[in-house]
């Protein structure tokens, strides 16, 4: 049970939750017709999914992941799973930078909401959970994995919500995804009830109204 949790835990890395949330809103049909609703991550062209995909992997997941190998080389964080919380916010808000950095970008480079709503809101959505988070951390150990699980739930909820046709099944599948990486971290001990159910409210929260309201 405790390698299960183990791998669980690593399958259900924060840092990879919005790459699943995008996969899982681009290939996963949704919205059959592309005239009525333009928000439909669905009916974006390959190459331009290939190229968004390309992006949310380097800002979100291998910068980052670079980024607290160092720390942890130059021993800034004693683990790589930043166990203590006084260790966790120089890497937030390194996190919150390259989210910030992501969406300024989406922005520059593809203006006026040229791209889906929710490819600009879900790095911003990042930055504001990431900002949030470097502040609960002064009183209480904040669940990233949490934090990542209610990412991935708050964004396909909102996208889901909008849609004319999406498979619903999608719904319950990320709710249990939340479920298995909420029980690994606490079967390993890593957090209490509070701060993984803590972290998983936040980023939904946060990620479901960035995503939901976003301006088209």
């Amino acid at each position: 049970m405790k390698l299960l949790a183990e791998i669980l835990s690593w399958v259900f890395l924060p840092l990879l939750m919005p790459i699943y949330g995008l996969m899982l809103a681009m290939y996963i049909p949704s919205n059959q017709d592309y005239f009525f609703n333009t928000e439909s991550l669905y009916f974006l062209t390959p190459e331009a999914k290939e190229l968004i995909l390309y992006m949310f992997f380097i800002f979100s997941a291998l910068a980052p992941g670079l980024s607290f190998f160092m720390l942890h080389r130059r021993k800034v964080i004693s683990t790589i799973d930043m166990e203590s919380a006084k260790e966790r916010s120089i890497p937030m808000l390194i996190m919150f930078g390259y989210c910030l950095l992501l969406y300024i970008l989406f922005v520059l480079k593809a203006p006026n909401n040229i791209l889906p709503k929710y490819i600009y809101a879900l790095p911003l959505a990042g930055s504001l959970v990431t900002a949030l988070y470097t502040y609960i951390n002064f009183y209480i150990k904040i669940s990233l994995h949490g934090g990542g699980a209610g990412i991935l739930s708050g964004f396909i909820f909102a996208y889901a919500s909008v849609q004319q046709e999406y498979q619903f099944w999608i719904l319950p599948a990320v709710i249990l995804a939340s479920g298995l990486t909420i029980f690994a971290r606490l079967f390993l001990k890593k957090h209490t009830p509070t701060e993984v159910y803590t972290g998983w409210s936040v980023a939904f929260i946060i990620t479901f109204c960035c995503n939901y309201f976003y301006p088209n």
